[in-house]
């Protein structure tokens, strides 16, 4: 074991990540490149109303893929969605801010 006392507040460090964190996706490469994109430009210009964020990525989405996708942006929630295969991507960005975005026709 390590006996080594701790510097004052290590212990109480939160691991933030400032880069996308994909938790699970099995949109092909191509997508889920602009889905990243999109998702973290919506969240850097939105960032204090996820509201607009999501609807930001979802018509972004819609435009760029066709329509029938689903956004869901902020922290500490849960989701079960059923979605067409190839089309969710659950990721985290700056920390705990937590997007998903589906599609579900």
């Amino acid at each position: 074991m390590d006996d080594q006392p701790k510097a004052e507040g290590e212990a109480d460090k939160k691991i933030v990540h400032v880069y996308p964190l994909v938790k699970f996706s099995d949109m092909n490469d191509d997508v889920r490149t602009e889905a990243i994109e999109l998702s973290i430009t919506a969240c850097e210009k939105y960032a204090q109303n996820y509201e607009h964020a999501a609807k930001a990525i979802k018509e972004l989405m819609d435009k760029k893929f066709g329509t029938f996708w689903h956004v869901v942006v902020g922290e500490g929630f849960g989701y079960e969605v059923s979605y067409e295969t190839k089309s969710i991507l659950y990721l985290f960005f700056g920390g705990n801010l937590a997007i998903v975005l589906w599609k579900c026709s």
